[in-house]
């Protein structure tokens, strides 16, 4: 047989014969004198089967590892341990459908049904109450639900629940009142340091623990946040993260030493 036989027969191209040839899967026959391959029908046999084990999803590399030993040992590995990785993803993708099934069984499908009903209703509690500040916060507290797990959703719901108490809430949207009011101020406005100490008493205190601490804290995240406001409105969330990481680092040093 030709080379084009070979792959008529077998259902490839003669390009993928070529292929295999390449990689060492399908071994080169001996050629005529005239130079042309000669393929027999062991090679259409060795040719079927690589075919066959490609669709059931054995890799190039496992496929020539696979069909090097004649004792069949290899091959049988290399069929187990596709077994597991397709178990694996069947596992992942019923894992994925269940989440899938949870959002479509949700009234008022919305991208906030992206996180917990519990998260999601804290923070609609919450609200900016008509603040560009607010929305702001709004966002940021989104995101930082919205990246975790359903056991972190949980959590931060549980730390924020207190801000939506009517006399919180209301501190909350005059603090954001004021921030808005800094909306165009420099760096150096005198309502900076006032803000930034009332916003500290105003965070519940196992919430401020969140907020990484220490001399060796990574608050450049902080900095890529707070990117898009004002320079006062950044500088009272600086003082703010500075404040709570003190506090932090204080009654970390207090309970170390009693």
């Amino acid at each position: 047989m030709r080379i084009g036989e070979l792959a008529a027969l077998v259902g490839v191209s003669t390009r993928t014969v070529r292929y295999y040839h390449h990689l060492g899967i399908l071994p080169e026959p001996e050629r005529l004198p005239n130079g042309y391959r000669e393929y027999r029908v062991r090679d259409a046999v060795r040719l079927a089967r690589v075919r066959h084990l490609a669709g059931l999803g054995l890799s190039l590399e496992e496929l020539r590892d696979a069909l090097a030993d004649d004792r069949g040992v290899d091959f049988r590995e290399a069929l187990q341990e596709l077994d597991a990785d397709l178990a694996r993803q069947q596992e992942a993708i019923a894992a994925r459908r269940a989440r899938l099934a949870a959002l479509l069984a949700q009234p008022g499908l919305s991208p906030d049904s992206m996180m917990s009903p519990d998260a999601a209703a804290v923070l609609r509690d919450l609200g900016g109450g008509g603040s560009a500040f607010g929305a702001f916060d709004h966002e940021l507290l989104t995101l930082a639900a919205v990246l975790s797990d359903e056991e972190g959703q949980a959590g931060l719901a549980e730390l924020m629940r207190p801000m939506t108490e009517p006399g919180a809430l209301a501190a909350g949207h005059e603090l954001y009142r004021r921030l808005d009011e800094l909306a165009d101020a420099p760096a150096g406005d005198d309502r900076i340091g006032p803000l930034a100490a009332d916003l500290a008493a105003h965070i519940p205190d196992e919430l401020a623990a969140m907020v990484p601490a220490g001399p060796g804290a990574d608050l450049s995240w902080m900095e890529t946040m707070i990117g898009e406001l004002s320079p006062a409105q950044a500088e009272v969330l600086r003082l703010l993260f500075s404040e709570l990481t003190e506090t932090d680092a204080k009654e970390t040093d207090a309970k170390e030493k009693t």
